[in-house]
């Protein structure tokens, strides 16, 4: 009997845990696969938004164009989701799943920063990004401020590449000297599983004249002074503020009861739940590791061994080993690169490979190798 597998999210882990098994299942898995966009965008080409490299349009990998044996995508809003019953309703149809995978993602929360809506733009979403993009040809003189705002967010090198190309793009302009940037981030270090890595960063940072806060929370925004207020007391006038909002579990989620402490537990191991054919997988999980995109990927190739030995037969997989690749945007058309694996041993390790236009070339065939397998073309 073909087994019914609806999967909610369609980031990497939704889009790899999909391909996947329209790979390796195609005889035994018929796949829904629901998001409520119409289209993915790659973390990182936000930045190229942001920056003016690249139009929204342009960064779009539309879903209509997934052509997969058994997967039927759904541009849908999830409503409700029932773990017990594995049953989810979306605002236009009910579906009830033998396995069912939960990869929303984390929603950001803007308004949990006082003064941020009003004061400042966030530059995690496409949209935020575009809006950014906009306002920057206009921004020539004063103080600019990035600012992450919550200790859990989405891609740990992306505030400090957001920096690194804020100060090219300023350059280019002839305005670099009139501008002061600010680096301000919850972590005490730019890559806290690299030493190497990091201490590059902070060396790269600092050759530019940027200003690097570390282990510092920016608290909430005064719109009206155009000042951060940070946690531990101190305050910074700003012209420009350019944050990283709250990230937290979308609502549906939480609602769910799959959550706790405001996100889904699973075994490392395998992504299952604690509810019987319920799986989550990305940064919708509380998984010992990062949340990124590759990770999220990793997580679903994991999954989808799982579910082939599951429904074919045969011995478990190994455990997921928490491998993935981070590529590291540091300007001048340079892309740094470190490979680490978090589970795998005693410690997380990591591998640090030096900015160079080979790695930037490295980094655009990983999307393109991407888009081709998630979308065809």
């Amino acid at each position: 009997m073909t087994a019914q597998v609806v999967i909610l999210g369609a980031g990497f882990g939704g889009l790899e845990l999909s391909a996947r098994l329209a790979e390796d299942l195609v005889d035994e898995v018929d796949v829904t696969l629901i998001d409520r966009s119409d289209s993915f965008v790659f973390g990182f080409a936000k930045l190229d938004v942001m920056f003016g490299h690249r139009s929204r349009d342009e960064v779009r990998l539309y879903y209509r164009d997934i052509a997969k044996p058994n997967v039927r995508f759904q541009q849908e809003t999830v409503l409700s989701i029932d773990p017990q019953a594995r049953q989810v309703v979306t605002d236009r149809a009910t579906y009830d799943a033998d396995i069912l995978v939960v990869a929303l993602g984390a929603d950001l929360d803007p308004d949990a920063t006082p003064g941020l809506v009003e004061g400042g733009h966030e530059f995690y979403s496409p949209q935020g990004a575009e809006r950014i993009a906009e306002l920057l040809p206009s921004f020539e003189a004063g103080v600019a401020v990035i600012g992450v705002l919550g200790p859990v967010f989405k891609c740990p090198p992306a505030p400090n590449e957001a920096a690194l190309m804020l100060h090219d793009h300023l350059s280019a302009r002839g305005v670099r000297d009139a501008v002061t940037i600010h680096l301000i981030s919850p972590l005490g270090s730019p890559i806290p599983v690299s030493e190497e890595t990091s201490s590059a960063i902070v060396s790269l940072l600092a050759e530019r004249g940027i200003e690097h806060w570390p282990s510092a929370q920016v608290q909430r925004l005064d719109p009206a002074a155009k000042v951060a207020h940070l946690a531990d007391g101190r305050s910074l006038p700003y012209d420009l503020f350019l944050g990283v909002p709250v990230h937290r579990a979308p609502a549906v989620v939480v609602d769910s009861g799959l959550t706790e402490d405001g996100w889904i537990p699973v075994d490392p191991a395998t992504f299952a739940t604690r509810f019987p054919g319920v799986y989550a997988v990305g940064d919708v999980t509380s998984a010992p590791v990062p949340r990124a995109g590759t990770i999220a990927e990793g997580e679903a190739a994991t999954l989808a061994d799982v579910l082939v030995a599951t429904l074919k037969g045969g011995p478990q997989p190994p455990p997921y080993s928490g491998a993935a690749i981070c590529y590291i945007e540091t300007g001048g058309g340079t892309v740094a690169k470190v490979d680490v694996n978090f589970l795998s041993g005693t410690r997380p390790t990591a591998l640090f490979t030096a900015p160079s236009a080979e790695v930037a070339e490295e980094k655009r065939r990983f999307g393109e190798v991407r888009a081709r397998r998630w979308f065809g073309g």
